[in-house]
This record gives C-alpha cells, sequence and structure tokens, in this order.
C-alpha cells in the first residue's frame, strides 16, 4: 500500500472539495518514496598542537551516538565524506588544522507520516493549523522532510505582489512559532511576517518567564498575551476538579540518546500546568482532563501529568513521577549492529516521538500581533477526546 493510499484508509483525506468540519481548506503534498539526505558540517580544530588525529578518530569519537567504529568506517569507504571538498575514503587520513569536513548521510525512507493540514485561521499575519499526529513540526532525527515546515515550504502561497511591497517584512512562506510534539494533534500556530514571528514569540517567551516567578495564579493570567489549552485523557481517576503542577522540566541521561531526554527534574527549568477534570471514566478508569499551559517546556503534558501519578493513556515513553521508562535490553553482539549507511539502527526503547497517547491542542486565545484584538481559534476534537455531551452533539450535527 503507497504512503498515500494508507493516508486514504485512514481517514485522511477529505471528501473531494469539501474541507473537514471546522476547516477554512486543506492542503498537503504527498511525501515523496525517499528524502534528498543530509548533510553534516564540521570545521576540523585540533585540541593539543603536537598530535595527530585521523579522519576515523575524528568521526567515531566526536559522533559515536550515530555509528560505531565499524560504521563509521564504511561510511568513509563508502565516499560520504569529504574533506575541503574532496571525496575522502582513507580512514587513516591525517587531518589538517581548520579543514572543512562534511559528512553526507545517504537518502533515507521516512517513516510514515500524514501529510494533509487544515488550515483553521488565517490573516495577513498568521496561520493556525491543525495538526494531526504522527506529524512532525520540525525536522530532527529520522524525519527530515516529513514536516510541517516541509508543506509550508511546498506550498504556493500566492502572496500578490501589492501586499510583499507593502510589507517589507512578508516572508516566503509562514514558519511554526512554537512546538506540538509528533504524537500531540491540534492547534499550531505559524507566521507570515517576520514581525508577527517575534511577537508571537515573545507572547510565548513571557509565558514560560512568568511560570518561574512567585506571583497570584490571577496575575499570572491577566498578564499573559496568549494562552493555550489542550484535551488529555490520562490513567487513573483525579480525585481534585483543578490541580495546579509547577515541576521543573529539564535534561536527564537516557541510553542510546546522545543529548538525554526532558523529564521531571528538580533542577529543571520553571513549568507550569493547570489541570481541570471534565469527565471521570471510572468504567474504564481514564479522566478525561482540560489543561492550560502556562509555559511550553518540551513534553510538558506528558511530564506533568505523569508527575503526579496520571500518565497520559498509552503513553510509551513517561510513566509515574515523570521519569522516562527504561527495560534493561537483552545483550546483543555490536559488531553488525548498524544500519545500511553504517549508522546505528532505531533506538529498541521508546523516544519522545513515539506515538500512541492522547493529546490535543484543543483551542487557544492570543492577543493578535498586529490589531491588538483578542481572538479566539479552536481546533476540533478527536473523539476519544470528547465528552459524552460533546459526542451526542457531534452525532446529531452529523445526522447520526
Amino acid at each position: 500500500m503507497t504512503a498515500a493510499a494508507a493516508a486514504a484508509a485512514a481517514g485522511e483525506i477529505p471528501a473531494e472539495g469539501a474541507p473537514p468540519p471546522g476547516a477554512l481548506y486543506s492542503f498537503g503534498t504527498p511525501w515523496p518514496e525517499f528524502n534528498e539526505g543530509i548533510s553534516y558540517i564540521d570545521t576540523f580544530r585540533c585540541a593539543d598542537a603536537g598530535a595527530t588525529t585521523t579522519l576515523i578518530e575524528f568521526y567515531s569519537t566526536s559522533y559515536k551516538s550515530s555509528a560505531p567504529l565499524p560504521g563509521w568506517i564504511k561510511r568513509i569507504r563508502d565516499g560520504q565524506i569529504t574533506v575541503d571538498g574532496e571525496v575522502a575514503t582513507d580512514p587513516d587520513m591525517i587531518l589538517r588544522e581548520g579543514s572543512k569536513l562534511v559528512y553526507h548521510r545517504l537518502p533515507w525512507q521516512e517513516p510514515f507520516a500524514p501529510h494533509l493540514l487544515d488550515v483553521l485561521y488565517e490573516d495577513d499575519d498568521m496561520i493556525a493549523l491543525n495538526k494531526p499526529s504522527g506529524l512532525q513540526v520540525l525536522p530532527k532525527g529520522l524525519f527530515q522532510q516529513r514536516t510541517v515546515l516541509a508543506q509550508l515550504q511546498l506550498k504556493d502561497w500566492k502572496m500578490p505582489s501589492s501586499f510583499c511591497s507593502k510589507r517589507k517584512d512578508a516572508q516566503s512562506h509562514p514558519v511554526p512559532v512554537h512546538r506540538l510534539g509528533r504524537g500531540t494533534s491540534g492547534l499550531l500556530l505559524c507566521a507570515k511576517t517576520k514581525l508577527a514571528k517575534a511577537q508571537l514569540a515573545a507572547y510565548f517567551a513571557e509565558g514560560a518567564t512568568n511560570a518561574g516567578k512567585s506571583r497570584d495564579e490571577t496575575d499570572i493570567c491577566k498578564a499573559r498575551k496568549i494562552s493555550k489549552f489542550y484535551r488529555a485523557l490520562v490513567t487513573g481517576i483525579l480525585e481534585n476538579d483543578e490541580v495546579m503542577i509547577t515541576q521543573p522540566i529539564g535534561l536527564v541521561c537516557y541510553p542510546g540518546v546522545a543529548e538525554g531526554l526532558y523529564a521531571a527534574c528538580s533542577s529543571g527549568k520553571p513549568a507550569m500546568s493547570k489541570v481541570r477534570v471534565l469527565e471521570r471514566l471510572k468504567i474504564h478508569n481514564h479522566t478525561l482532563i482540560q489543561v492550560e499551559i502556562h509555559s511550553g517546556r518540551p513534553h510538558q503534558i506528558r511530564i506533568h501529568l505523569a508527575y503526579i501519578g496520571h500518565p497520559l493513556v498509552d503513553d510509551p515513553l513517561y510513566g509515574i513521577g515523570g521519569q522516562p521508562k527504561f527495560d534493561e535490553p537483552e545483550p546483543t553482539s555490536t559488531a553488525d549492529s548498524f544500519a545500511y549507511d553504517g549508522g546505528y539502527e532505531r533506538p529498541l526503547q521508546p523516544v519522545p516521538g513515539d506515538c500512541g497517547y492522547h493529546l490535543h491542542a484543543h483551542w487557544l486565545v492570543l492577543c493578535h500581533p498586529t490589531t491588538n484584538e483578542m481572538i479566539k481559534i479552536t481546533a476540533p476534537l478527536p473523539h476519544i477526546l470528547q465528552t459524552r455531551e460533546e459526542q451526542q452533539d457531534t452525532a446529531k450535527l452529523l445526522g447520526g
């Protein structure tokens, strides 16, 4: 089955000529089978003036999390590395101070990701998208092409020349101004102009700053220029109708991930999430909640809910306490444990990009970046994240 057929089978492609409920229109270009690969550039600097460093020593020590020693040897002998513009195939080549090194990662088939995006709001300054679960926002890791940013770049925005001449800060395409996890669906704000980008980024930064201040909750809410509200389904039954979580979030070590993972961490950065119970689904031992975030730390909602003992339903990574799950893998031989291009195979342990959990950026209220008007934008809810009353209303709307 092709990616397009898989997307159609999954119900991601709307009926011909009809945008999905709540959307102005949809757009998206089907992904090619392989991406274009990627190049990583380094300038060699010798730490010890009297020492010599070979090409294989540089890569196997500087990027040992990317590939084992045999993998880097394979990459060099396959001609994937250039030194000062020339292909280098000798692993024992001595490097010179200031040499420009480029590792050309081969094109690869990225994992399946949806390509269609629904537009919920649009004006001359910004656009709000309904991001599907499974689509990454920015390039990282295995997903270098199958991203929201790539779809924004591929679309012809047909901006009139009169608009571009009046708006000197107009961009060739909108750009996302905040993050959503790959498995998180819902509202994603993108800026069309440099001014809107700077202003919206400042709103989000202000929220993160306020989360670390010892101020009355009411004062913090009044000071904010943007408020974001999520829907989530969590394990267990929350006793209190409202919970304020202020656990700091920071990086912790995690096997197989060089930069570490974000988790509940006392030495981390301030983070604040306000949780409100919508329904207690006792028969399933789940609770449907609304979460308002006063900061935007990576995976904040997943970590905060897990920290208070109620991880998101089917979250493959974060367990009770807000720490990443880890099972000691069975010992394997490392001699042949690398993929076709010499790199490691996909990590055996769960990582933040894994999907399966139920989290949706539902609605937001913000001060418009140029008109200063307060506007509200809402993304339609997945069925599983609707209250019983909302499900009944949806069924009536659809004639069910």
